[in-house]
């Protein structure tokens, strides 16, 4: 909720599973043709009690509508005279261009940010072959420094 002008955000089925039942909303687990642990629904939107599930996470972000346009709008100065205010300037009509990299940015922050708290309290991240196929990183001309 740090992202201007957000006003509401949810993962998997959100506010809309608040009128769900518990059976009904769910996620049921099953061992899928590869023999990996998924669920049949992804209501949750990957993420239970605040932990990955290893489903893909699912989630919405809204934004309300930008409040200075070029249209006469009523207002009050601080002198408590009725006025009508005229917007002037560069202001964007419409916040999706700039919402879309900044929630991908903020999203892509908050997951690495727990990836690292992760590896520092356990020195490991948490990896089981048994569930998860290995993570592996790749930088090309990347050379670590000698310390």
């Amino acid at each position: 909720m740090s992202l201007p002008a957000t006003k509401g955000f949810e993962f998997g089925s959100g506010f809309a599973g608040t009128f769900l039942t518990g059976s009904e909303h769910n996620d049921e687990f099953f061992t899928d043709e590869h023999g990996t642990i998924r669920t049949r629904t992804n209501r949750s939107g990957g993420i239970q009690g605040g932990i990955s599930n290893g489903e893909i996470i699912n989630m919405r972000v809204a934004f309300k509508p930008t409040a200075t346009i070029s249209k006469k709008q009523h207002t009050v100065t601080r002198e408590k005279k009725e006025i009508e205010l005229l917007a002037r300037g560069r202001h964007d009509p419409c916040v999706v261009p700039r919402a879309v990299p900044m929630v991908e940015a903020m999203v892509a922050m908050v997951l690495v940010d727990q990836l690292m708290a992760q590896h520092g309290q356990c020195n490991l991240f948490p990896i089981n072959p048994e569930l998860q196929e290995p993570l592996s990183f790749s930088f090309p001309n990347f050379e670590p420094a000698n310390i």
